[in-house]
């Protein structure tokens, strides 16, 4: 069936793979990229659709409201798969009011005009707004608890990043239960892959040992993080956005536990691969004071998105690590040729 679908933040890393996704598997989707093209977009990540009749690129700020109605008055919006956010920590303990501007007031507005457009169709709760968000809403857990977060643990954010997203996840489900909108969440653990931006982990221990400079691990490098391949996470989007249940949380997790240091040693060991030299980049690790509000581990129980909706990742962390590192290889090699 033909659909018209309002992708925000479609520049960035997951929502720009998300897109060539849906090119992909459903190419008569007719989509809506909207993005306001901060430092984390880039147009390249999707130039190879630009021309196509059934997609539309749109540089605009989601918590402008003149905007956000124009863009449903123009466009038959069936559903709505909401990316588009400030993203990193250490910016959100520097810069508050960016975050809470984009991730709390702009879910906020395009909430409101979603719902405004989709009542006077008649068809408030037939059309999906799917919220992306992210499993540091739920807080931290000790190195030694036996436990993960599941769909019900209650949302605890620990820094300015995560309240905003949990302040986001909130809003859209009382839009919800106040004003019967089909709304859906899923929340991811870390996402990698080929073609994220440089300020990430992976990207950055990559690029600091191509570059022979300092890999800084933030205190004993012991934090935890659980690790989910991007195209899994967009085949998971997909299902959940198609067939999730109403009102319902999905958790997406990588099943890929790995401590920070545990991981930039394991970078490094593919990047010595590629480039071998006469010391080991390992030699480069240094440990750097702590982040503040560094949550010490997130753990991910996806138990319900794999029962109810048949999702499995299929990329190991083994391979998806070595495409990860290989691209960023290859495209140090084109620049420095």
């Amino acid at each position: 069936m033909s659909k018209t679908l309002l992708v925000t933040g479609g520049a960035g890393f997951i929502a720009s793979n998300f897109i060539h996704y849906l090119r992909q598997h459903y190419p008569d989707y007719h989509i809506v990229n909207v993005d306001n093209m901060t430092y984390a977009g880039s147009v390249t990540n999707l130039k190879a659709i630009d021309a196509e009749n059934n997609y539309d690129f749109i540089e605009g700020d989601i918590a402008d409201e003149q905007l956000m109605n124009a863009i449903f008055s123009d466009y038959d919006i069936n559903g709505v798969i909401h990316f588009a956010a400030e993203s990193h920590v250490d910016r959100s303990i520097s810069d508050v009011k960016t975050f809470i501007e984009s991730n709390v007031l702009g879910t906020a507005v395009l909430l409101q005009a979603a719902r405004e457009a989709w009542t006077k169709a008649g068809e408030v709760d037939k059309r999906r707004f799917h919220h992306v968000s992210t499993d540091e809403v739920y807080g931290a857990l000790d190195l030694d608890e036996q436990v993960t977060f599941n769909e019900q643990t209650p949302l605890d954010p620990r820094n300015p990043y995560s309240a905003s997203k949990a302040g986001a996840d909130m809003l859209v489900r009382s839009f919800g239960l106040t004003y019967g909108m089909d709304v859906v969440i899923s929340s991811s653990s870390n996402n990698y892959g080929p073609g994220q931006h440089a300020e990430k982990l992976i990207p950055t221990v990559i690029t600091k040992a191509l570059a022979s400079k300092p890999v800084p691990i933030y205190g004993d490098g012991q934090n935890v993080r659980d690790w989910l391949y991007v195209m899994d996470h967009c085949e998971a989007l997909d299902l959940v956005f198609h067939s999730g249940k109403t009102l319902e949380k999905y958790n997406v997790g990588g099943g890929n536990e790995q401590t920070n240091l545990a991981l930039a040693k394991m970078i490094c060991e593919l990047v010595d691969a590629f480039k071998p030299g006469i010391h080991s980049c390992q030699d480069l690790i240094t440990f750097t004071g702590d982040r503040a509000g560094h949550d010490r581990r997130y753990a991910i129980d996806d138990r319900k998105i794999k029962h109810a909706l048949g999702w499995q990742p299929s990329t190991s962390f083994k391979t998806g690590l070595y495409n990860t590192v290989k691209w960023y290889v290859d495209q140090w090699e084109h620049v420095t040729r």
